[in-house]
């Protein structure tokens, strides 16, 4: 019975490849990390996870966010593996 509790353990978190760009990767001090988190993770957790761990100036409501180099919703699921980018606002010139 154990060996369930841990299998079920281990299938129950993902690891997570976050890249960070401008100010984000400055703050970060890198560009980016692998992260490993509960399976059930949202996108806006796991950046309140990051924000914790680095300080981030900027709040979620400024971010942009891309899964796998496509920009997706804060309600998107992530996957084990997958590649998630917050976006931070670009100015034109």
């Amino acid at each position: 019975m154990s060996t369930n509790a841990v299998e079920v353990n281990a299938e129950s978190t993902m690891n997570i490849n976050v890249l960070y760009f401008a100010s984000l990767a400055d703050e970060a001090n890198c560009q980016q990390e692998t992260v490993t988190v509960q399976q059930s993770t949202s996108l806006t957790e796991l950046y309140e996870q990051l924000c914790q761990k680095h300080r981030f100036s900027r709040p979620q409501s400024e971010l942009r966010v891309a899964i796998n180099d496509y920009f997706a919703k804060w309600t998107d699921q992530i996957n084990d593996g997958d590649n998630v980018v917050f976006i931070t606002p670009v100015a034109g010139g």
